[in-house]
């Protein structure tokens, strides 16, 4: 359903759409792949797929896209730990965003509005060859304390961030490094 047709030598795209709609990805023996935006994610084994359920069908280019939400146990399962999840979405770019630094200050400013302290400053992150903006966030749930990171990135007209939360930092360490990017040959 999210898939792009071809587009034909004769069609063009609706003059209010700012980015074309992407192929969500799909989830194939536990690694959820997005050849649109070049990435693909081992998802941990027994985590349950919330995407479908959480997504907004309406198809509008102009909205955020959910790409992929993955609990390590449904929602309605109660437990005595942080319910880790990896949460991938894309969001059109606007007019005024050029870099993922510029992008990250709304999220920063989404995740602190939550709840959330950041930890320090964004900085870049790598992963492979591929160049992310990375932040990292605490906040306190009772006696425990939820760690989030966010991995932002630029990619044909979409900010794409994916966020990751974790029971300690090493758990969301251990999620990052489940993220990997296809080879880009170099821009000329």
């Amino acid at each position: 359903m999210w898939a792009q047709q071809p587009p034909s030598s004769s069609s063009k795209p609706p003059a209010h759409a700012k980015s074309p709609v992407v192929d969500a990805g799909a989830i194939s023996a536990g690694v959820y792949r997005n050849p649109a935006f070049g990435f693909s994610y081992k998802l941990p084994y027994g985590w349950v797929d919330r995407t479908a359920d959480m997504q907004d069908d309406s198809g509008d280019a102009s909205r955020s896209r959910l790409l992929l939400a993955t609990f390590e146990r449904p929602p309605e399962a109660t437990g005595d730990s942080i319910n880790s999840a990896v949460v991938i979405a894309a969001e059109p770019l606007s007019g005024g965003t050029k870099t993922a630094a510029g992008y990250f200050e709304s999220l920063s400013a989404l995740t602190t509005g939550k709840g959330f302290q950041a930890k320090e400053e964004p900085g870049e992150f790598l992963v492979g060859a591929a160049r992310l903006v990375r932040g990292d966030f605490s906040r306190a749930r009772g006696t425990l304390t939820m760690y989030q990171t966010s991995l932002v990135m630029l990619e044909k007209g979409y900010a794409i961030s994916f966020t990751f939360i974790g029971g300690s930092t090493d758990d969301v360490n251990e999620l990052i490094e489940k993220l990997s990017f296809a080879t880009r040959k170099p821009s000329r």
